[in-house]
């Protein structure tokens, strides 16, 4: 039966390299409310950090990711602005197509062509001259009412325990699977170096 040992000792101790691996993960979210055993505090790592990782997360997304200048940016990217001009000129179309002649049908049937034209030309040629004017007098409000790092920081330090772990696993869940996976290989080679070194003594 001592071949047995041999066997059964290096699976067991993977099994205890993946279950140690597992616990650890476990912990990083339970227990999500803080319990006192003797005389220490015990908490999840992500529950116990929440309010500082939604401080950081906050400051990253505001500072790298999304910011009011770099939305002023793309909103005055010359594609960005002729495709507003476009969109205002079909507007402008349809106003004087279908809207004018509606509401004053009088006047649109003094109004010709050409008229239409002219007016239609004068309209867009201010619009286009006021349009980044008006974008970057909105960017600047924006940028003093919209704070992207209080609202970030305020969403994450909000959620639910339950919810962060399930966000948090959906993001990481391979990760976490590598690292058991990790664990129980690890066990498994430091088992079968016990049995070699028993089995070597033995010699």
């Amino acid at each position: 039966m001592e071949w047995l040992s041999y066997i059964l000792l290096p699976i067991i101790a993977g099994a205890i390299g993946w279950f140690t691996n597992w616990v650890a993960i476990k912990m990083l979210f339970h227990p999500r409310k803080k319990i006192r055993i003797l005389f220490f505090d015990i908490q999840g790592v992500f529950p116990k950090r929440q309010y500082a990782m939604a401080e950081k997360i906050g400051k990253m997304v505001a500072a790298e990711l999304l910011n009011v200048s770099d939305l002023k940016d793309r909103i005055n990217d010359p594609k960005n602005l002729e495709s507003i001009n476009q969109n205002i000129e079909t507007k402008v179309d349809q106003y004087l197509d279908e809207t004018f002649p509606a509401k004053y049908p009088m006047m649109s049937m003094f109004l010709g062509k050409k008229a239409r034209l002219k007016m239609k030309g004068d309209f867009l040629k201010e619009v286009q001259s006021v349009t980044p004017v008006v974008i970057d007098k909105y960017m600047e409000n924006l940028e003093e009412s919209f704070d992207v790092e209080k609202i970030v920081r305020q969403k994450v330090s909000l959620l639910s325990p339950i919810t962060l772990e399930n966000l948090i696993m959906e993001i990481l869940k391979k990760e976490f699977q590598f690292i058991e996976l990790i664990g129980a290989v690890l066990g498994f080679l430091i088992g079968v170096i016990q049995v070699l070194l028993v089995w070597v003594s033995k010699m």
